[in-house]
C-alpha cells in the first residue's frame, strides 16, 4: 500500500484564494510525503482559463510558502515530470484522446448547453438524477456530418457501461458506484480543453503519482476516473478521501461562516505554525488529547488512519487560542519582526521608534496578544496621545476609594524620591500605606487611571515603560473625570 518513495500531489485551480479546506488537503499530502520519505508535487490545474488569474496563482504560491509547505516539484522548481501547468500539457491530452477514439471508448457529442439543460430539468421533473442520456452516442456518420456543417463543434464523451465501479479507499474502505447512475461524461470540451476528470488521470499517471489524498467531495470523481484508468490501461494510484471542514452548522465551510481563506487568517495575524497545528488537529489527526505539536512531531504522528471519516467543525475561537499560545512562546526580538507589518498597519513608524522601547512593549503585551494584529490596540495603551478612559474604567474610577488611590500615587510620585531599580514596588508599597487598601481596591483604580482600561499587561511592566512623567499626566486626566 505504501511504496518506499510515494509521490503525492496538491493540484489546485487558481480561481480564488487558498481555502483552509484546500490548505488542509495540501498539508495532508505534504505530511504523507514527509512521513514516508516521498515527494510532494505541486501542479496547477488552470485549464479553466476564463476563471483562472495569475494573481490567484501568485497568492497560492505565497500562501504555501508562508505555511512552509514546500514542494519538491512544480512551479518555480521544475522537475522531470513537467510542465506543471495543465494548460501547457494539452498535447498529452490530445494523444490519449486519439487512443480512446481508436478503441471506440468515446464519441463526439453535439448537444448545446440549452439542450443539455432541458434534459437535466426533464430528469429532475421525473425525480431522476440528472445525467446524460446518450442522445449523441448512436448518431450515424451522416448525422454527425450534418451537425458539423451547421457549425456545431463536438465535445467528446466517454462511453460508460452499466455495472459496478469499485475501489478501496485508504480512509473509507471499499467503495462502490453504479455505471448506469453516472451517464456518459465529457472528457474533452468543444473548445479542445480537457475536462477535470480526464486531465487529472493523465497527469497523475504521467507524473507517477502513487497516492491521491483529497476531500470526500471527490469520491464520485474517483469513480469516473477509475473508468478512465481502466480504459487507458493505466495502473490506478491508491485513493484516500478525508472528511471536509464544516462550519458550526455542520455544512461545508464557506464565506457565510466567516473567514475561510489562508490569506484572511494571515491578515488577521494568525501565525503559520498555529494554523498548521490547528489544521492537523482537526478531525483528531494528531491523536486523542494532543493539541500542541511541533511540525516534526506532526510529521512523525501523521497517519491516514487518524484523518477521520466524519466532518470536522472549524472553530476560529480554538484557532485563536492556539495562536495566542504560540505567540507566548516567541522570543521578543523574533516576535517584534513578525509584528512589524501590523505595527505599521496601526499607524506607527517602527523606523522612528526606539528599538529598546518597542522591545519592552512587545515583552509587556505578548501574553495578552491573541493575534498579531492586536498589537495596534496595545500600542495605544503606551501612547499618551491615544490615552482614553473606557466606560468600564470610568465606572471603576467613580467608586468611593478610587480618588484616594490616584491622589496617593500622585503624591508619592511628586514628593518622594523613588529609586529606578524598585520603581514599581516602592510606589505600590507607598500607596498601600497611605490608603490602607489592597487587592482589587488598590490595583483596579491604578490600572483604570493609568491605562484607561480594566485589563491588560502586568502593571509593573506598564509603569516601567510609561515612566514618571507620563503617569503623572494620565493621573491628572483621570482625576478630572472623578472631580
Amino acid at each position: 500500500m505504501i511504496s518506499s518513495k510515494p509521490r503525492v500531489r496538491f493540484a489546485p485551480s487558481p480561481t480564488g484564494d487558498l481555502h483552509v479546506g484546500n490548505a488542509r488537503t495540501a498539508l495532508f499530502n505534504w505530511l504523507f510525503a514527509k512521513h514516508y520519505g516521498g515527494s510532494f508535487i505541486l501542479r496547477i490545474e488552470d485549464t479553466d482559463q476564463e476563471r483562472t488569474f495569475r494573481i490567484f496563482e501568485n497568492n497560492l504560491l505565497e500562501d504555501l510558502k508562508w505555511l512552509s509547505l514546500d514542494w519538491d516539484e512544480g512551479p518555480e522548481k521544475g522537475g522531470k515530470f513537467g510542465p506543471y501547468h495543465q494548460i501547457e500539457r494539452l498535447d498529452s491530452y490530445s494523444k490519449y484522446l486519439k487512443k480512446l477514439m481508436t478503441d471506440d471508448r468515446v464519441y463526439p457529442c453535439y448537444c448545446t448547453e440549452d439542450e443539455l439543460e432541458e434534459e437535466r430539468l426533464s430528469l429532475l421533473s421525473m425525480r431522476m438524477m440528472p445525467r446524460y442520456m446518450g442522445k449523441c452516442r448512436y448518431l450515424t456518420d451522416t448525422q454527425r456530418g450534418a451537425l458539423e456543417r451547421k457549425g456545431r463543434k463536438p465535445a467528446f464523451r466517454f462511453k460508460v457501461e452499466a455495472g459496478p465501479i469499485e475501489f478501496d479507499d485508504l480512509i473509507r474502505g471499499p467503495m462502490k458506484f453504479e455505471g448506469e447512475a453516472i451517464g456518459d461524461f465529457i472528457i474533452v470540451r468543444s473548445n479542445g480543453i480537457p475536462s477535470y476528470n480526464y486531465a487529472v488521470v493523465i497527469d497523475d499517471h504521467l507524473m507517477g503519482i502513487t497516492h491521491v489524498i483529497r476531500g470526500e467531495d471527490h469520491l464520485s470523481n474517483t469513480a469516473i476516473q477509475m473508468l478512465l484508468y481502466r480504459a487507458l490501461d493505466f495502473a490506478s494510484p491508491f485513493f484516500a478521501h478525508h472528511a471536509l471542514i464544516l462550519g458550526k452548522d455542520r455544512t461545508k465551510l464557506s464565506k457565510r461562516h466567516g473567514s475561510v481563506s489562508v490569506r484572511e487568517f494571515r491578515s488577521k495575524g494568525i501565525l503559520p505554525a498555529a494554523l498548521l497545528n490547528y489544521l492537523a488537529l482537526l478531525g483528531g489527526s494528531l491523536g486523542e488529547k494532543k493539541e500542541f505539536a511541533s511540525i516534526d512531531e506532526i510529521i512523525d504522528m501523521f497517519s491516514l488512519d487518524r484523518a477521520g471519516k466524519s466532518g470536522a467543525i472549524f472553530d476560529e475561537g480554538k484557532l485563536k487560542w492556539l495562536n495566542a499560545m504560540y505567540i507566548r512562546d516567541y522570543d521578543v526580538a523574533a516576535l517584534t519582526i513578525l509584528l512589524r507589518p501590523f505595527i505599521k498597519e496601526a499607524g506607527y513608524d517602527l523606523d522612528r521608534m526606539d528599538s529598546g522601547w518597542i522591545h519592552k512593549v512587545v515583552d509587556a503585551v505578548k501574553d495578552n496578544l491573541v493575534t498579531l494584529r492586536d498589537i495596534g490596540e496595545y500600542l495605544g495603551m503606551f501612547d499618551d496621545e491615544k490615552y482614553r478612559i473606557s466606560e468600564e474604567a470610568a465606572e471603576i474610577l467613580r467608586e468611593n476609594t478610587a480618588a484616594a488611590v490616584l491622589k496617593a500615587l500622585r503624591e508619592v510620585l511628586t514628593q518622594t524620591n523613588i529609586s529606578p531599580e524598585n520603581f514599581y514596588s516602592d510606589l505600590i508599597n507607598s500607596v498601600r500605606e497611605k490608603t490602607g487598601l489592597k487587592a482589587k481596591k488598590l490595583f483596579m483604580p491604578l490600572r483604570a487611571g493609568i491605562t484607561g482600561r480594566t485589563s491588560g499587561p502586568e502593571l509593573e511592566k506598564i509603569f516601567s515603560i510609561l515612566g514618571k512623567k507620563s503617569i503623572l499626566r494620565r493621573l491628572e486626566l483621570a482625576s478630572q473625570l472623578i472631580d
